[in-house]
């Protein structure tokens, strides 16, 4: 999935010589001089189209090379057994696969960057900042992918700055309550080094929520700040034909889907198919915009295009009990909010129980986890401004009106920008009394020096203006199928699949997967002839002629590419309205959904589960 900041825009800015290629090229306007009020000549016609040919030849032998070299990085990193991409430095603290409830987490500390040794840099008494990414298909390092991220800006800004990685292979039988177990330990380590200072905890995407449930579960008295990044907790709520994924479940019938993958893939599921549904949601970059950029200019592209490659085609796998519990309660249960989330089957988490200060840090560009899915938890765990306030509660949240998805955590502006400011406003946010607030800041702050501090505000604002309608009763429908669709499959099909799975299966499967052969393909180790486009491509670098910017056929080429462009962009747009017409008509009708509700009584008691909570907090 291409984003905002990984490659260019769709519509880059044009000169008005070529914001209309054809019509400029061959038809005289009043807006063009002298030179071009007449038809182009023949042999000029001739000449253009020579070097256009020229230059789309060479072009295709690099962009051929490129994805052969991305290939090669892919198989290398696989090789290499899939280590975090960070830019920085870092010693190995603690491996939890090693602890008495074993996880597939490990904690790093970040030691250099380059030729900067980072203690230097560390203020005395400064907050402890533990960085953790999302496991969500891809491995470790997209917080700390560059100089300017979030793990860089926390050094600039004068603090001890820790990782949370986590490895490729999850551990057998691993569970959520364990993961949980492993995050609590590594972040009291955390503290214990630095004289019980209660750490930050900055999550993105879906180590956000894993930080509210470590909060709210086992260490609400060990963590400080809970900083979430693009993380969802309102699972059901979006905006009607632009979140598509919060309808997956309906159409697959619920988590059974997920556990079926797993079990196939004997205990454990890949990935990739969560990558590859991250794809589908913006099918015009994934297919085009992201490959035609690299084509339209692969000596400043390729770069780029490589470096994020190597982590994007990373593929990790999850537990299939940390699967279906995670898909089950949250995404598809949305349990998080009402309080009905179970660990280790004796304990349920709260999220009232949070006392420390929580930001977060949304966009209106992100179709994965717009606001409507990082905010509209609130107003459900708290009635009104009033109830926040008498739970002594902190919330302060900023929103970004354009950059997507992965660009809250990679992109160098943002990093500069929105991380920055929440960094440098730890303090005064502390110092907030209770309620909800929403933190502005100035238009751009990139360019300012280190040592500069960002001025913020914090706007008050109410719980009851924060109110993101969805159809409730179709989802709960939805819950109430996919808990009869699991215990199906669990009681009919999946002893048999279980007892069937193979290792030699499931790798067969891993290798099968359409992520990975639609890159590794392009390797010489499965196309040999592949070989001779390395040595050409070279040649071609020392030779390179590149058509003129005016080329009215590099012109010509642009307007196709936008053309198809907008051709996939309304085919996406129209599958989107489709989905959401097709999922309120399927589930809009309650009665061929009665005995799935009646078989599972706990779709009923989300809100008194809440009134509970609520009562236990005000006495």
């Amino acid at each position: 999935m291409a984003e905002d900041t990984i490659q260019r825009k769709r519509r880059p800015g044009r000169s008005p010589a070529t914001s209309r290629p054809l019509e400029g090229a061959l038809v005289a306007t009043p807006e063009v001089d002298d030179a071009r009020q007449h038809p182009i000549a023949a042999s000029d016609a001739f000449r253009q189209w020579w070097d256009y040919s020229v230059d789309f030849a060479q072009r295709w032998i690099l962009y051929v090379d490129i994805l052969r070299q991305r290939a090669n990085n892919m198989l290398a990193h696989e090789e290499a057994g899939l280590p975090p991409l960070l830019h920085f430095d870092y010693e190995m603290l603690l491996d939890a696969r090693t602890f008495e409830r074993p996880a597939n987490y490990a904690l790093l500390r970040i030691t250099r960057c380059g030729t900067d040794h980072l203690e230097e840099r560390v203020k005395a008494g400064a907050t402890p900042v533990i960085v953790i990414d999302p496991r969500a298909g891809h491995g470790p390092g997209i917080g700390g992918f560059k100089r300017d991220s979030e793990v860089g800006m926390a050094l600039s800004e004068g603090h001890p700055v820790y990782f949370v990685i986590f490895f490729p292979i999850p551990c057998p039988g691993q569970t959520l309550g364990d993961v949980l177990n492993a995050l609590r330990i590594l972040v009291q380590e955390v503290a214990s080094r630095h004289d019980g200072q209660a750490p930050v905890l900055y999550g993105n995407c879906q180590a956000g929520w894993e930080v509210m449930l470590l909060a709210a579960h086992c260490c609400e008295h060990v963590s400080g700040f809970s900083v979430l990044n693009g993380s969802p907790l309102s699972y059901w709520s979006g905006e009607s034909g632009v979140n598509p994924m919060r309808l997956l479940g309906g159409f697959s019938g619920g988590v059974w889907l997920a556990n079926l993958l797993a079990d196939l893939g004997n205990g454990r599921f890949d990935g990739a198919w969560l990558v590859q549904n991250f794809q589908l949601l913006k099918p015009e970059s994934a297919l085009w915009e992201k490959f035609y950029a690299v084509f339209a200019n692969p000596e400043h592209e390729a770069e780029r295009f490589l470096e994020f490659e190597r982590w994007w085609n990373g593929f990790y796998f999850l537990s299939r009990e940390e699967l279906v519990a995670t898909v089950q309660d949250l995404f598809v249960g949305n349990k998080l909010e009402s309080g009905e989330v179970h660990v280790d089957c004796d304990c349920t988490v709260d999220l009232r129980r949070i006392c420390k200060p929580v930001v977060i840090f949304a966009s209106y560009g992100d179709n994965i986890t717009p606001p409507h899915q990082a905010l509209g938890w609130i107003p459900v765990v708290y009635a009104s401004t009033d109830d926040l306030v008498a739970a002594g509660q902190r919330i302060v949240y900023l929103t970004n009106p354009h950059v997507g998805h992965l660009g809250i955590f990679v992109s160098a502006s943002v990093a500069r920008h929105e991380h920055r400011a929440i960094l440098q406003s730890l303090e005064a946010i502390e110092a907030l009394p209770p309620g909800l607030y929403e933190m502005t800041l100035p238009g751009s702050t990139s360019e300012l020096p280190d040592e500069k501090k960002i001025q913020v505000k914090f706007e008050p604002r109410r719980v009851e203006d924060i109110q993101f309608s969805y159809p409730r009763a179709e989802f709960e429908r939805v819950r109430a199928v996919s808990e009869f669709n699991e215990k199906l499959y669990e009681r009919l099909l999946s002893p048999y699949l279980r007892s069937t799975a193979t290792t030699w299966g499931a790798e067969w499967q891993k290798w099968a997967h359409p992520m990975r052969w639609t890159c590794y393909a392009w390797s010489e180790r499965f196309q040999p002839w592949l070989s001779l486009v390395a040595g050409i491509a070279n040649d071609v670098r020392t030779t390179r002629e590149e058509a003129t910017a005016d080329n009215m056929w590099r012109s010509f080429e642009q307007a196709v590419s936008m053309m198809m462009t907008d051709v996939i962009q309304v085919g996406r747009s129209a599958r989107d309205s489709a989905v959401e017409a097709a999922f309120l008509w399927f589930y809009g009708q309650p009665w061929p959904y009665l005995p799935a509700q009646q078989d599972n009584p706990a779709t009923s008691n989300a809100r008194c589960c809440l009134e509970v909570a609520r009562g236990f907090t005000e006495q």
